[in-house]
């Protein structure tokens, strides 16, 4: 075949005479292996690893790579086990080939689950070796290649998952060329229509812009030699899913994409950059706030390099990037320059660091996702590349995806900043939570011990690390809460069928866990206490697994104290507070809501809830929320009033709003009051102020 003498051709122009012969080694092995199978194409199906092996070649990858990729589905797709591979090639070769072997003997639910699983092995092994992901990207780099032979629906996902996941990954690592090529034929897949219009276009363009960009390269050429700096100076045309992209954000035509052009301008070192800047910005003026210096703050992935853009001629805006040739080489190669250009250069050193850390990150904030589709939202969210970079107090730099808010940087810093903060100073001055921080802000962090996570940072926090240990850190503390709760409504069911819960003893217990397939007995007291499992039908299962024969006796109420945390939630709808009289509703996944007796939800009633006797505890000492509206005389300092009589009746105000009622106006307010008996010693204290017309208790909350 002409393909294994062009890849034998590649790999000797950089691979002793002795690894090539591992190499011819490998293909003949992978030949064997494969014989007789086909591709959908109808080719052989030993093209496809010879594809993947030239691809790696480009980069210069090592021997134990090549051979991986040539054999990178012979233990998935032929009866060549991982212990044959090891004996010929040798260990590295067969964990690298372990690590793309999918989880095919394994039977999922669903291709969701099938899906997230193959991608947790994959980036478990990329941690261990970044090799594997490389030898991946050219494995699927080549299967878009030859995409056309498969069904349409096929087709589709494929592209869908290569332009979510792969492409970001390929853009995360410095792959820059592989990351271009996978959007473009993504974009191929999903919309042929829109890629094949814009082909076109982009063809018929270019042959009228030829003379454009020949003037512009002349230009620079000439401008940077008059300056004495030496440089290569080449025009590049922007990738078809980049004008896409831009159309679409812009709202433009085909015809309105001026900028389908950029200038790579590439000199001998660090301090010519910036005079290659300043003698450019001579020759055609810079569009203000189109300027980024990617070499002192550099990208996540290593990518070094200035960017600026000019008014060009015929008012053509000409984007142009600026970088030494070490830094073009990151640029093209990404942690594959480790093996491309082995400088012992600072940055190769640098970027494989951050590489590294970056996939350690990853893996810890994907370890806690519990379900499939939790551990694909976190990874998609992790690999969308835009980014800020934003300063802690000491000066360091810390880059963040685009939208990241004060929360994100929080746990950027450490999981113990995140859970405990509980304000943010950006800029020197106190701004909330949700703010969102922007390029060049100064962050510091305010904590305090007893902080713990809110449930509403998970609506704008966009970074996998941050949302992964919010929703970690509830579930553990709502599983202790609910497993306590649930253990009091066990205990009730219990006492209901005359059974001491003392007698339910570690016998009883075991054969429970046993006959539902329930690991641990905290599990069963936690779905209990969320309303996943009736207390009656799990007092039952335990009152036939003993000896008892139970007789029932009258049911008693549930006590509420306040203090049950996120098992017990108190209606929004109603507001309840002690001294109302109270059903509790418990409700699969929610645990159990108390309403007042009379809310008008609860004759909307749902299947699957069940009702609960439910009573206050005489003692107890928290706060509650309740609604007031007061409408009011407009006269001047009935505010401040108002406030000063609540402040005296020992209550604090939550909340105030205002709302006109023609010639008064209604103050509502939201306070924390004790019990039901304080609530009327404020309303008794407000209506001795001779502004305050009427008073009302606002149940629903707006």
């Amino acid at each position: 075949m002409a393909d294994i003498n062009l890849l034998v051709e590649e790999i000797s122009a950089y691979l002793k005479p002795r690894d090539v012969e591992h190499v011819r080694e490998a293909i003949e092995f992978s030949r064997a292996a494969h014989q007789g199978q086909k591709r959908q194409s109808g080719d052989p199906y030993i093209s496809h690893p010879i594809a993947v092996a030239r691809i790696l070649a480009t980069l210069r990858l090592d021997v134990q790579a090549i051979i991986a990729a040539l054999l990178h589905d012979v233990v998935e797709d032929t009866s060549i086990t991982a212990e044959q591979v090891a004996e010929k090639f040798g260990k590295p070769v067969a964990k690298l080939v372990d690590g793309l072997s999918k989880l095919d003997r394994i039977q999922f639910e669903t291709r969701e689950d099938a899906q997230a699983e193959n991608f947790r092995k994959m980036l478990m092994a990329m941690a261990r070796d970044v090799r594997v992901i490389l030898i991946k990207l050219a494995d699927r780099l080549h299967n878009m290649r030859t995409l056309e032979s498969m069904a349409h629906d096929k087709c589709e996902r494929i592209a869908r998952e290569t332009m979510e996941i792969y492409a970001p990954i390929a853009n995360r690592l410095g792959l820059n060329d592989i990351y271009r090529e996978l959007q473009d034929l993504s974009f191929k897949h999903l919309h042929p229509n829109r890629f094949a219009v814009l082909s076109k276009a982009l063809m018929v363009a270019r042959g009228n812009r030829r003379q454009v960009v020949g003037k512009i390269l002349d230009a620079i050429r000439q401008r940077l030699a008059e300056a004495n700096i030496q440089a290569d100076v080449t025009g590049r045309e922007k990738n078809i899913y980049s004008i896409y992209k831009k159309m679409q954000s812009k709202s433009l035509a085909f015809a309105e994409v001026l900028d389908i052009y950029g200038f790579r301008v590439l000199v001998d070192d660090f301090a010519s950059c910036y005079v290659a800047l300043g003698v450019l910005h001579g020759l055609y003026n810079p569009i203000p706030g189109k300027f980024k210096d990617y070499i002192a703050i550099p990208k996540v992935n290593g990518y070094q390099s200035l960017h600026t853009t000019l008014f060009g001629p015929f008012s053509t805006p000409i984007e142009i990037q600026i970088r030494t040739h070490e830094m073009h080489k990151i640029a093209d190669a990404g942690v594959a320059s480790h093996w491309l250009y082995k400088s012992g250069h600072v940055s190769i050193s640098d970027l494989h660091k951050k590489t590294h850390q970056w996939l350690q990150e990853l893996l810890e904030s994907l370890s806690q996702s519990s379900d499939s589709a939790e551990f694909l939202e976190h990874l998609k969210v992790d690999l969308f590349p835009d980014e800020v970079y934003v300063f802690t107090p000491k000066g360091k730099i810390l880059s963040l995806p685009r939208g990241a808010t004060a929360v994100d940087f929080a746990y950027s810093v450490h999981t113990d900043i995140g859970n405990h903060c509980i304000a943010v100073k950006v800029n020197h001055e106190l701004v909330p939570l949700r703010t969102e921080l922007r390029n060049g802000d100064r962050v510091e962090i305010i904590t305090a011990p007893q902080a713990k996570p809110n449930p509403a940072w998970l609506g704008y926090v966009s970074t996998s690390k941050a949302r992964s240990q919010i929703r970690h850190f509830l579930k553990t503390i709502q599983s202790g809460e609910s497993a306590k709760f649930g253990e009091r409504l066990l205990n009730q069911a219990l006492h209901i069928l005359g059974i001491k819960p003392q007698d339910m003893g570690k016998a009883h217990w075991n054969k429970l866990l046993k006959n539902t397939g329930v690991k641990t007995r905290q599990e069963i007291l936690a779905d209990i206490g969320l309303g996943r499992r009736l207390n009656m039908v799990v007092a039952r299962q335990l009152a036939c697994l003993g000896e008892a024969a139970p007789g029932e006796v009258a049911a008693t109420a549930i006590t509420i104290q306040g203090t049950e945390g996120m098992a017990v939630q108190f209606a929004k709808c109603c507001r309840p507070i002690p001294g109302d009289p109270i059903v509790g509703v418990l409700t699969g996944g929610q645990g159990l809501v108390v309403h007042t007796h009379d809310c008008p939800s609860l004759r909307r009633g749902r299947a699957g809830e069940q009702w609960l006797d439910v009573v206050w505890d005489k003692n107890i000492s928290r706060s509650f929320e309740v609604g007031l509206k007061l409408v009011v005389a407009n006269q001047r300092g009935v505010l401040a009033k108002v406030a000063a009589a609540i402040a005296e009746s020992e209550s604090n105000i939550e909340n105030v709003s205002f709302s006109s009622e023609g010639e008064y106006t209604a103050l509502h307010f939201t306070l924390g009051v004790s019990h039901r008996l304080h609530l009327a010693n404020i309303m008794r204290k407000l209506r001795k102020i001779p502004e305050v017309v009427r008073i009302i208790r606002e149940r629903a909350q707006e």
